[in-house]
C-alpha cells in the first residue's frame, strides 16, 4: 500500500489498537531486534531518536504521515456474504485469485551485497532523507499487511475466495515491509513493527471508504514505483541504492492489488453509481493527491538526489493515476486544469509556513494564533479544488499495457 492516504484522516475516527490488531500482531513482520522500547537515545550519524541501538523511534504522527487503518468488519462480512448476496458477481474476483496464487514475485525480493555497500556511501543529509523515505514506505506497506490480514481472517467462512485474496495481498505487503525494514538496517536503523502494531493509533474508515482509499493508494503506488524505476533505468548514475532496481516487478504487486479493488467495486456497483459516489470518489482523489504532493515537496531533496524534478514527477504520477482510476470512479479531479497545480503549489507554500511556525521558539498559544489564518486559507484552497469542474469517469475499461508509459 502506498503512502498517500493520510489526508483522509481529517474525516475519520482514530482509535487505539483493538483485539483485531492484537491478533494481527502475532502475524506481524518481525522487526530487527527484540520488541519493547528500552534505552532511548540518538543515532550519532543522523540525529534520529532511537528506542535502543539500531531501532528507530517512529516518526511522529501528523496529518501527512502513513496511518494504520481499521474498519467495520461486520459490515464487511455482510457485503461479501454469498448468503445475503446470492447474486454477487464473483467472476472478476475469482479471476483475480489465480493471479495472486501465481505469486510472480515469490523469488524477487532477494538481497545482495550491494545494498549495505551502497548505504555506506550515502552520507549527510541524503542519508537522512533516504531513511525517511524507507521508513514511510515500510510503515505504509505494514499498514496494508495488518488490514488485509485481518480482512482475510474475518471473511474466511463468509466468502473464501475474497478472504484468500486478502490473505495473499497481506503476504505481498508483509514481503514489501520486511524488505524495506531490512533496507533500513543497512543504514543502521530499523523499525520495531511489533511495537508499532501495539502502540500506533488506528484510523477508522467505513468499508466503502476503505475500498476507495486503498484502490487509490495501490494505483498511485504503482505509478510512483514504475516512474522512479523508468527514470533510473535511463539515468543509472542516479541509482544510489539498489532497492530501486526492484521497483519494476514490485509495482506489479501494487497494480494487481488495485485491480482486485476494481473487481470489488464493480461487484458492488452501489459504491459507484449515484451522486454520493461521485462526491466521495472526487473527495478521495483530491485528498490522496494533495497528500502526495505536499509530502513529496516537503522532501524534494530526495527526488533531487535521484536526478528527478519533484514537481514534474508528481504531476506525471497524478495525471496517470487520475486516468487509471477515472476508468472506475464515476468522477475524478481535472488534473490538467491549470488551477489544479496552481492551488497545489499555493498549499505547498502554506505548508512551509506552518512548518516554520511549528519549529519556531514562540509560545504554543502564539504558534496556534499564527497558524489560524494560514489553515483557513489552506482549507479554502482545498474547497476550491473540490469545487472545480470534475471529469466524468466510470467507463470500466482497463489499460492493456500501463507499464509501457514512462516518466
Amino acid at each position: 500500500m502506498a503512502t498517500t492516504m493520510s489526508c483522509n484522516a481529517m474525516f475519520a475516527k482514530t482509535c487505539r489498537p483493538s483485539k483485531m490488531q492484537a491478533r494481527s500482531r502475532k502475524n506481524a513482520v518481525q522487526p530487527v531486534g527484540a520488541a519493547g522500547a528500552t534505552n532511548p537515545g540518538v543515532d550519532r550519524t543522523t540525529g534520529f531518536e532511537t528506542m535502543r541501538k539500531g531501532v528507530k523511534v517512529a516518526a511522529k504522527e501528523n496529518i501527512l504521515t502513513p496511518r494504520f487503518y481499521t474498519t467495520d468488519f461486520e459490515e464487511m462480512e455482510k457485503l461479501f456474504s454469498l448468503e445475503i448476496n446470492p447474486n454477487l458477481d464473483m467472476s472478476e474476483i475469482e479471476a483475480s485469485l489465480q493471479e495472486f496464487k501465481n505469486d510472480y514475485n515469490q523469488t524477487h525480493f532477494v538481497r545482495n551485497d550491494a545494498f549495505k555497500k551502497a548505504a555506506e556511501n550515502i552520507q549527510g543529509d541524503t542519508r537522512k532523507i533516504f531513511i525517511e523515505f524507507l521508513e514511510r514506505s515500510c510503515t505504509a506497506e505494514f499498514s496494508g499487511f495488518l488490514l488485509y490480514k485481518e480482512l482475510g481472517r474475518r471473511l474466511k467462512t463468509i466468502n473464501p475466495v475474497v478472504a484468500e485474496i486478502f490473505t495473499l495481498m497481506s503476504r505481498d505487503e508483509a514481503r514489501h515491509a520486511g524488505f524495506l525494514n531490512k533496507a533500513l538496517s543497512d543504514f543502521d536503523l530499523a523499525l520495531d513493527l511489533g511495537f508499532l502494531t501495539k502502540n500506533r493509533k488506528y484510523t477508522f474508515f467505513a468499508p466503502k471508504f476503505i475500498f476507495y482509499a486503498t484502490y487509490l493508494s495501490e494505483k498511485i503506488g504503482y505509478w510512483r514505483y514504475i516512474s522512479i524505476y523508468r527514470h533510473l533505468q535511463e539515468n543509472p548514475d542516479n541509482q544510489l541504492y539498489p532497492i530501486f532496481e526492484y521497483f519494476e516487478n514490485w509495482c506489479q504487486d501494487e497494480n494487481r492489488h488495485g485491480d482486485f479493488f476494481t473487481a470489488i467495486l464493480k461487484a458492488r456497483p452501489e459504491f459507484l453509481d449515484d451522486w454520493k459516489a461521485k462526491l466521495w470518489t472526487r473527495f478521495f482523489c483530491l485528498s490522496v493527491y494533495v497528500t502526495m504532493y505536499l509530502n513529496d515537496h516537503q522532501r524534494s531533496s530526495f527526488y533531487e538526489a535521484l536526478g528527478m524534478d519533484t514537481t514534474e514527477f508528481n504531476m506525471h504520477v497524478l495525471h496517470e493515476t487520475n486516468k487509471t482510476v477515472g476508468r472506475v470512479f464515476p468522477q475524478v479531479i481535472d488534473t490538467y486544469n491549470p488551477e489544479f497545480k496552481e492551488r497545489l503549489d499555493s498549499m505547498v507554500a502554506m505548508n512551509k509556513q506552518l512548518s516554520a511556525i511549528g519549529e519556531s521558539d514562540a509560545p504554543e498559544i502564539m504558534k496556534s494564533l499564527q497558524k489560524l489564518p494560514i489553515i483557513a486559507n489552506f482549507v479554502g484552497e482545498l474547497l476550491a479544488l473540490f469545487l472545480m469542474k470534475p471529469v466524468e469517469g466510470g467507463t470500466y475499461d482497463m489499460a492493456s499495457n500501463e507499464t509501457a508509459l514512462t516518466y
